[in-house]
């Protein structure tokens, strides 16, 4: 009888070694070897949070279109018979579905994961809008598409494990930690600088100061949703968070930054052209989030050079095929040819208010004296990317 050969592969290599070294060595190989549950789960839920809101884009233009049709009034000249159109409210309960999916990703996965994983959105519904809606794609844009992908790939596969929480007053002292003290002191001193004295004087000229705003509340804010998005984590799980007053705390934040960023994010797009808005939004929003995330949940501890350096490579990668994609999107929609070709058209300088209200409808290129930016005012990036 031939001897039993045990695998080597699936065989334990250190039988004799206590259970709970073991158990963190496995935890190690599996940190190496993929991603880890939580990870996944996070991943999951960024990617299908991005798939909802790409596609509500469609599904409320599609409404907006419809309604517009049987009124003969539009809702970018402050029409609202969209909200007796049952396919606009599908698309409103899509994109409420993909921001309670994301609100989840930041419990079980780290911000440098989910934030940036954004940009998916942009891309779906610029496919969504090529194929169904007849909006042409630049080539260009197809690169930006492209490189979004690819980005978020390398993002993904470099992303650092997530730390294991176990109360909202673990959370509450990665808060109040030195390093992080110094960094929302910081925002909060410049917020107040931006608000109080170079918004009256250049706020309407310079897309800086506005934005400036929305991403450092928006930091905040990503910040603040992770702590209460794992409060409630561990409280579904049996760990009652809700009896602590951090968690409470954390939900004021929240509310607190949520509406201010909202607030001049609609200036902002009220008065600059979505072309511009959106890019350095994207950049200085995403940014300011893994600065935050980095330094508060302390992401990159245990990570290697590579890896980190990986993880910059991939969101600049992200970045570019993003303003890549806005650009071209706003080239086809204000391009000089379809005209005159001798006179230039510019970038418009402003937009209609009700453009700013969440109608959800998408820029339509065929009526050039109704640019629109609603897709910006939906985004996700708005309240977390």
């Amino acid at each position: 009888m031939r001897a039993h050969i045990p695998n080597p592969i699936r065989q334990y290599p250190y039988p004799h070694e206590p259970k709970e070294k073991r158990g963190t060595r496995e935890k190690k190989i599996h940190s190496i070897m993929g991603f880890s549950k939580d990870n996944l789960i996070g991943f999951l839920l960024a990617l299908s949070s991005s798939a909802f809101i790409g596609a509500s884009f469609i599904i409320k233009k599609k409404g907006l279109r419809k309604a517009a049709a049987a009124s003969g009034v539009r809702a970018g000249v402050g029409g609202y018979s969209y909200l007796m159109e049952p396919l606009w409210w599908l698309g409103m309960i899509t994109m409420i579905t993909g921001e309670v999916a994301n609100f989840v990703a930041y419990a079980f996965a780290p911000a440098v994961l989910v934030t940036p994983l954004g940009a998916l959105s942009i891309i779906i519904s610029a496919v969504l809008a090529h194929c169904i809606l007849k909006e042409k794609l630049h080539q260009l844009g197809v690169l930006g598409c492209v490189m979004c992908i690819a980005g978020s790939v390398i993002i993904v596969i470099h992303a650092p494990q997530e730390r294991p929480i176990t109360s909202v007053q673990e959370i509450w002292t990665m808060a109040t930690q030195p390093a992080f003290l110094l960094y929302v002191g910081s925002v909060i001193v410049l917020v107040f600088i931006l608000i109080f004295y170079f918004a009256p004087q250049c706020g309407h000229s310079n897309v800086m100061v506005f934005t400036g705003i929305c991403s450092l509340m928006g930091s905040l804010s990503v910040m603040s949703v992770k702590a209460l998005g794992t409060s409630l984590k561990l409280s579904l799980e049996g760990n009652n968070q809700l009896i602590y007053p951090e968690t409470w705390f954390f939900m004021i934040v929240v509310a607190t930054c949520v509406v201010t960023q909202m607030n001049y994010l609609n200036k902002a797009l009220d008065t600059f052209n979505t072309a511009i808005v959106s890019p350095i939004y994207y950049v200085m929003f995403t940014s300011l989030t893994i600065i935050a995330s980095v330094i508060m949940f302390k992401d990159w501890d245990g990570q290697s050079g590579g890896s980190i350096v990986s993880n910059i490579c991939g969101f600049i990668v992200v970045l570019s095929g993003t303003i890549l994609l806005h650009v071209t999107r706003d080239f086809e929609r204000s391009s000089p040819f379809k005209a005159n070709a001798g006179n230039y058209a510019p970038l418009s300088p402003s937009f209609s208010a009700g453009l700013c209200n969440g109608n959800g409808e998408l820029p339509n290129h065929e009526e050039e004296d109704e640019p629109c930016s609603e897709e910006v005012c939906l985004r996700r990036q708005e309240l977390y990317p």
